[in-house]
């Protein structure tokens, strides 16, 4: 390796690095704000200018776009050695770019005029180059691989297995740059892009899909896509599912509680003073189908938690934190996942469907709760109320929620039926459901599910409201002395 090209607009480690390839005897071309920055350190470089004998033009526009550049990086050695030698182009042997922040910029809502300064054209184009000659040419565009780099060159050279992956991670850079742009362009006199690409990164194959004969994997880095366990079997696709649905409805809780969830679904969900008594509840509420469950804390998981933890069988925990006495009492279940939370990665969601995906973004809105019935909640039947709405809107339609002002008392999920979703809650109550509340993520067609719960004991009521036949619900619920809140909002969950 005789001749590396350095060009980054994020100059971490650039320096470091281009002491290191002096030091093997590597010469280094370069320019812009990169050379200015190896100037300064006293590292000696050749000006891209001077090398291609063409001076950069139109503010820094074209100064890398040169037959001797490209020429340089797409020569294939022991092929057009002849052609280069013909037109005096040089092998450039290692490139280092990096390109500008369009992805930064972009969120900055600078005017387009401002935002297409930061499209880098001649970037991807040298690290395409590269890529594609890879067995010849070594392109690194990620700082974070000068170490590994620098190393392997001091030993002898770059292997071709790493050529190859340095490969890949550039083609997947200029293609997450490309649909960045595209993206942010096609958004501009829209709410979501004609075109949509998308790219995530790390995949990571998982044992199997939703059953045994499917195959799945997960990509991501971030949030729940990105987390695996400190300890316990590698994570399941239902597991990264049900994990999902876990921390989504947890979030909606400031308080210390614990949701239990089993086969994307609610099963239990509690709050308390101190996270075992939020697990406790939660789990006592259905614990039959919280055996074999997703359990999701929003407090540190202490020794007592684990104790109660290990006494049943859970297929993954989650919580901020847990503690050294905690983390060793679970060793003992050794296939149990445990996991730290990690912070929200706020998204659309995507759905894939027969050709294609259905995109869904949800903003920034209010709810409107409104008592419509003669009598208002009590204090007590408001604070109930709260709790199963939350569960409400992160449990599958048609849901009913049975509630009281610490935990779920039953929960009726998935049903083509809102009255078979009740009689459902009703059935799986192990509690008493006198003076509980119940919540439904859209509104009552007809006054039977409130006359259900009502005869079950539900004392209060909260939906969203907006059905014809609206009168009919409220005269249901002032008959029987229940009060009713509208929130204005469906929670339709499918």
């Amino acid at each position: 390796m005789s001749t590396a090209l350095l060009s980054v607009w994020d100059k971490t480690g650039i320096v470091a690095l281009a002491r290191s390839l002096h030091q093997l005897g590597i010469d280094i071309l370069s320019s812009g704000g990169t050379g200015r920055a190896l100037a300064e350190a006293g590292v000696p470089f050749t000006e891209v200018s001077a090398y291609t004998g063409s001076p950069e033009m139109m503010d820094g526009r074209v100064k890398t776009l040169h037959p001797k550049i490209h020429g340089g990086l797409l020569g294939r050695r022991g092929i057009d050695d002849a052609i280069m030698e013909q037109h005096k182009i040089p092998a450039i042997d290692l490139l280092v770019v990096n390109l500008y922040p369009f992805e930064a910029m972009s969120a900055q809502n600078l005017p387009i005029e401002e935002l297409v300064e930061f499209i880098d054209i001649g970037g991807p184009a040298m690290i395409r180059a590269a890529a594609k000659n890879y067995k010849d040419v070594a392109v690194i565009c990620d700082p974070t691989d000068y170490p590994a780099i620098t190393d392997a060159l001091q030993k002898g050279g770059v292997p071709d297995s790493v050529r190859l992956s340095l490969a890949k991670k550039a083609f997947a850079r200029t293609a997450a740059y490309d649909a960045a742009i595209s993206n942010h362009l096609n958004s501009l006199d829209s709410t979501f892009p004609s075109v949509l690409t998308v790219q995530f990164e790390s995949g990571r194959k998982l044992r199997y899909g939703e059953n045994p004969h499917q195959q799945a994997a997960v990509y991501g880095t971030v949030g729940i896509a990105g987390v695996e366990p400190l300890q316990g079997k590698q994570m399941s696709y239902n597991n990264y599912l049900d994990l999902n649905s876990a921390v989504g409805l947890l979030r909606e809780f400031d308080d210390p509680a614990c949701v239990i969830v089993k086969h994307n679904n609610p099963c239990g969900v509690a709050t308390g003073k101190q996270p075992i008594d939020a697990y406790i509840r939660a789990r006592d509420v259905d614990p039959v189908s919280a055996y074999g469950s997703v359990v999701a804390l929003n407090r540190e998981v202490g020794s007592d938690v684990a104790e109660a933890i290990c006494s049943t069988f859970v297929e993954v925990i989650i919580a901020p934190s847990f503690s050294a006495e905690a983390l060793e009492m679970m060793k003992a279940k050794e296939n149990m996942r445990v996991l730290i939370m990690p912070e929200p990665s706020l998204a659309d969601e995507l759905r894939s469907i027969d050709g294609g995906i259905l995109c869904m973004r949800t903003p920034p809105y209010l709810e409107h709760w409104e008592v419509v019935s003669e009598r208002e909640p009590t204090s007590a039947e408001l604070e109930a109320m709260r709790l199963a709405w939350r569960v409400c809107k992160h449990t599958k339609s048609n849901t009913i929620i049975f509630a009281n002002n610490e935990e779920t008392l039953g929960i009726g999920a998935g049903q083509m039926s809102r009255v078979d979703a009740a009689k459902i809650a009703i059935e799986k109550s192990n509690k008493s459901l006198k003076g509980s509340v119940i919540a439904s993520d859209a509104f009552l067609p007809f006054p039977d599910t409130l006359e259900v719960a009502a005869d079950a004991g539900a004392t209060a009521l909260i939906q969203p409201g907006g059905s014809i036949r609206d009168a009919e619900v409220i005269e249901a619920a002032n008959k029987r002395n229940m009060a009713m809140i509208f929130t204005g909002v469906r929670y339709f969950r499918h």
